[in-house]
């Protein structure tokens, strides 16, 4: 990458990073900054994906009575929720580590992620999902044209983004895959997203009401989602869930509403994929000790839902570039890195 290119990748950044710090301080969100070195509860979907933090070759340093691993943050999910009955809406802006085997174009191992938590349900968090991503738009089309190009966007770059409106389309799982031709239970594809998004007129699309891999009639569902999610009460077997599906930058977002009473908190825990692998590594219910305290002293939570942006593929979005590298300042993957 050219010198004037990081450049131009570093302005992006810093002015997407911004708009998303300046919207949400405008809404009253409080700004946490969570620790990077966590337990298991420190992951997103699974513990497969989490990189290791050891003292020298010793994986096991931590409290050395109890010995127990610690992880480099995939998510601060579990902080922000820790804070909500308190602070009701706060959001953390940071590094995540994640160590991902897909493709180079689409994939980082370290990306700066940008988190939200607020007290209410789905459709809120839906709401400011959307509002989140016409301010960054917003803003970058408010700049002069100068500064527009110092930012490394061209004219038609310019043109897309205002075309974007208001009231993007919300699709169900369930329509998705009937408008795709795909499988129950399958994870909709990078290209089948772009697809369902010239579907809907090159717009951001929320996807909406994925299938609950944890609900007690599944079948096989290779769409599996983080264990904090709560089922929809009309339809258990599907999930309040959202994906932020963007043109050109693919999925930017993932959340929903979270699990609001302790002993339903425990046994999706109890029966996630994630919980079963962690236990194969030596792990357990200690990793989740320090939150599952909080919640059991309050017993029942705020309705509350929550999810996490990735900077990069909103930048990705922004540019119209299908190379995720050629939007990051410094790239971090496994090539880069060996």
């Amino acid at each position: 990458m050219k010198t004037n290119e990081k450049i131009q990748n570093i302005k992006l950044e810093l002015r997407v990073i911004k708009s998303f710090r300046n919207f949400l301080e405008e809404e009253g969100f409080v700004e946490i900054f969570p620790p990077a070195i966590v337990r298991a509860s420190g992951a997103c979907e699974s513990v497969d994906t989490m990189f290791y933090v050891a003292k020298g070759n010793d994986l096991l340093w931590f409290r050395p009575e109890n010995p127990h691993y610690a992880h480099l943050l995939q998510t601060a999910q579990f902080d922000l929720e820790a804070v909500i009955p308190s602070l009701k809406k706060v959001f953390s802006i940071g590094p995540t580590f994640r160590a991902d085997e897909g493709d180079v174009r689409r994939h980082l191992v370290e990306f700066i992620m940008a988190e939200i938590e607020l007290i209410g349900e789905l459709p809120k968090l839906l709401n400011y999902i959307e509002k989140i991503m016409l301010r960054i738009i917003h803003d970058i089309l408010n700049l002069s044209p100068e500064t527009q190009k110092e930012l490394g966007f061209k004219e038609q770059d310019i043109e897309r983004l205002g075309e974007i409106k208001p009231n993007f389309p919300r699709v169900t799982y369930d329509r998705a895959i009937k408008i795709l031709n795909v499988e129950f239970g399958k994870d909709i594809s990078a290209e089948n997203e772009q697809k369902l998004i010239e579907k809907y007129g090159n717009q951001p699309i929320l996807l909406t009401h994925h299938p609950d891999a944890l609900w007690e009639n599944r079948k096989d569902i290779e769409v599996i989602k983080f264990f904090n999610m709560v089922p929809d009460p009309k339809n258990p077997s599907r999930l309040l869930s959202v994906d932020l599906i963007l043109p050109i930058g693919g999925e930017a977002l993932g959340g929903a509403q979270r699990v609001e009473k302790f002993e339903d908190f425990k046994s999706r825990l109890f029966d996630s994929e994630m919980y079963k692998s962690l236990k194969k590594k030596g792990g357990g219910l200690d990793d989740f000790e320090w939150y599952l305290k909080i919640f059991k002293e309050l017993k029942t939570m705020p309705v509350h839902s929550g999810g996490g942006f990735g900077i990069a593929r909103i930048c990705k979005f922004l540019r119209g570039e299908n190379d995720i590298r050629k939007v990051v300042p410094f790239p971090s993957n496994r090539s880069r890195i060996s």
